[in-house]
């Protein structure tokens, strides 16, 4: 997809994959996942996630990517924090205490920039993506992140053919895109209920959502 597709979603607040509170997944998951400890998280695709503030609240330094810089602004904007910002290429970065959005192309990113990195949450990069891009994205992932990195993965799968993101990705598609690099371990898969506030407002018959934990061989 293209950059300018995000930029016109943001601008015109087209934003209807942004949660606007803390997701339950994680809420419920991470402590298995980050155990006791206070690794740095990287977070792709990000956009303004509040799941990120409750991470940082966590202890957890926190890296995350986005496209669109008036969803940077937003973030902190909107959390009553200030960011200093750092102009630069390829990324302008918005820092606050430890936590960083760095704005620009997750495809820009380099294993140097993640070094530090054990730990990955994505709630809204891979259903974000059209198939196309999805190997590309899981391809690059691979090698920006160190081995070992554990990853907290959320998905959603449906049948009804709409016009995304968020996209359908199928538990089949995860295995498929994750197993030669990744130990994979589904944690669940969850029925959306038709009152539920997404497949009300899409129109979706048979939706749901599954939660996996990858870790880079």
């Amino acid at each position: 997809m293209e950059h300018e597709f995000w930029h016109e979603r943001w601008a015109k607040k087209e934003i209807g994959f942004h949660e606007g509170t803390v997701n339950q997944y994680l809420h419920d998951h991470w402590p298995e996942l980050a155990g006791k400890g206070t690794d740095a998280v990287f977070v792709p695709l990000c956009g303004k996630a509040h799941d990120m503030w409750w991470l940082h609240d966590r202890g957890h330094p926190i890296i995350g990517v986005e496209l669109s810089e008036l969803a940077c602004k937003d973030f902190f904007e909107e959390a009553g924090e200030k960011a200093k910002v750092h102009p630069g290429e390829p990324f302008i970065t918005f820092k606050h205490d430890n936590l960083q959005l760095w704005c620009g192309d997750f495809f820009q990113l380099v294993p140097e920039d993640l070094k530090h990195v054990r730990l990955v949450y994505d709630r809204a990069a891979l259903i974000a993506l059209p198939p196309h891009m999805r190997r590309d994205y899981v391809n690059h992932l691979t090698a920006i992140i160190p081995d070992g990195t554990r990853i907290l993965l959320i998905t959603l799968d449906y049948d009804t053919e709409i016009k995304g993101p968020p996209f359908n990705v199928s538990d089949e598609e995860v295995r498929e895109l994750y197993q030669d690099d990744y130990k994979i371990e589904h944690i669940l898969t969850n029925t959306l209920a038709k009152d539920h506030p997404f497949t009300k407002r899409k129109g979706l018959e048979n939706a749901s959502e599954s939660v996996f934990r990858l870790t880079k061989l």
